[in-house]
C-alpha cells in the first residue's frame, strides 16, 4: 500500500493550481455529499443507525484513510459520518426529493471540479488512477490543514513529490 506522502503527492501533481485547488474545496465535498445521498437507498434503521450501502462505502473508505494516518483518518471518518447522517435524512424523504438532491449535488459538484481543471490545464487525476476517487477527498482535507499550517512535514514531502501551488502564466506562490 501506499504511503499518505505517495497518495497525496501523486494526487498533488495534478493539481498545482490555486485556483483549482479552489475548486476542489466546494466541488469535492458536494460529490461526496451527493454519493452519501444516492447509496442511502436503500436503507433499514437499526439501532438509530441507518445501514446502506453508502454506510458501507463510508466503512471502507474511513479504514482506508485510518491506515493511511491515523490524524487525518479521524478527520475523514468524522466528515463521512456527517455525509451520512445528511444522506439518511434525505433518503427517507420522498424519492424526488432525495433522487433530486443527490443528482443535483453529483453534477454541480462534478461542473465545480471541471472548471477548475480547466484552469489547471490537466485531466483529473483519477482519469489515470481511481483512486484519485478516494484520495480527492483527503487531499481536500489535507490542503485545509496546510492552509492552517497544521501537518508541514506531509505539505513539504507532497510539495517535494508535486512541486508548490502556483497561479498558471504568473510566479510559483508556493
Amino acid at each position: 500500500m501506499k504511503t499518505l506522502t505517495e497518495h497525496l503527492g501523486q494526487y498533488a501533481e495534478y493539481h498545482r493550481d490555486r485556483r483549482n485547488i479552489a475548486s476542489h474545496f466546494i466541488g469535492i465535498p458536494l460529490i461526496v455529499l451527493a454519493v452519501a445521498v444516492l447509496l442511502s437507498r436503500p436503507g433499514v434503521e437499526v439501532f438509530g443507525l441507518w445501514l446502506s450501502p453508502a454506510a458501507l462505502v463510508a466503512l471502507a473508505s474511513a479504514w482506508f484513510y485510518l491506515r493511511l494516518d491515523l490524524r487525518f483518518g479521524l478527520v475523514m471518518a468524522g466528515l463521512l459520518w456527517l455525509s451520512l447522517w445528511a444522506g439518511a435524512v434525505l433518503a427517507v424523504q420522498g424519492t424526488a426529493v432525495w433522487l433530486g438532491a443527490g443528482l443535483g449535488l453529483f453534477v454541480i459538484g462534478w461542473l465545480i471540479q471541471f472548471i477548475g481543471h480547466y484552469y489547471e490545464g490537466r485531466k483529473p487525476a483519477f482519469v489515470d488512477d481511481l483512486m484519485g476517487l478516494v484520495v480527492g477527498p483527503l487531499f481536500v482535507v489535507a490542503e485545509l490543514a496546510f492552509l492552517c499550517g497544521l501537518r508541514d512535514e506531509v505539505r513539504r514531502a507532497v510539495e517535494k513529490r508535486a512541486g508548490p501551488t502556483c497561479i498558471r502564466h504568473g510566479k510559483a506562490l508556493g
